[in-house]
């Protein structure tokens, strides 16, 4: 009860232009670029189930971007579906949507093409998946580990970050929390 009167108090805050930075705190959005883009993005990773590796500052640097951490056995995996659907709505905003299967909490396929499975038959996703990677503790991905230093680390899956273009989270949302919640979307429209 107290979580949800808090979710309906920081909603109209986030309207307002203040955003979640992680769940509960508050930080004024910023203009300026810094390091965090290059720590987050000056990196390539293959993308699941194909032989492309992606630069992710070609891909993502200047763009806002919703970066979720997936496991293809959890119980929050229909949120693909709804990640789908938001990355089909705010794509031509240039939003762009990347998925990073883990299996740090224990939920994710052995096999790569089990997760693959999964992500694209199972649930038609279009928006940019990568191999698995580690997202928490000292063997996270930089990716992760910036993303920890900037708010807080997922502490399960499904955790989602929304990231403007100068590479700041400038909202985290938890598991519970779908990606097409009002709260979810203010934070994406904010960035855009």
């Amino acid at each position: 009860m107290l979580r949800q009167r808090l979710r309906h108090a920081l909603f109209p805050l986030a309207l307002a232009g203040l955003a979640l930075t992680a769940p509960g705190a508050l930080a004024e959005p910023t203009a300026e670029p810094t390091a965090e883009s290059k720590a987050l993005f000056d990196h390539a990773l293959r993308r699941l189930h194909a032989d492309e590796v992606v630069q992710l500052a070609e891909r993502y640097a200047g763009h806002p971007v919703l970066v979720v951490n997936t496991a293809s056995h959890c119980g929050f995996t229909r949120q693909f579906g709804q990640l789908e659907a938001i990355h089909q709505r705010y794509k031509d905003k240039g939003l762009k949507v990347a998925g990073f299967p883990s299996n740090d909490f224990r939920q994710e396929a052995d096999d790569e093409a089990k997760t693959a499975e999964v992500c694209f038959e199972n649930f038609g996703v279009t928006f940019d998946m990568y191999t698995p990677i580690p997202v928490t503790g000292e063997t996270a991905h930089p990716i992760f580990r910036e993303i920890a230093r900037q708010s807080a680390a997922p502490e399960w899956n499904f955790h989602k970050y929304v990231i403007d273009r100068n590479g700041h989270v400038v909202a985290t949302f938890p598991s519970r929390v779908k990606p097409d919640a009002p709260e979810v979307i203010a934070a994406i429209e904010k960035v855009l």
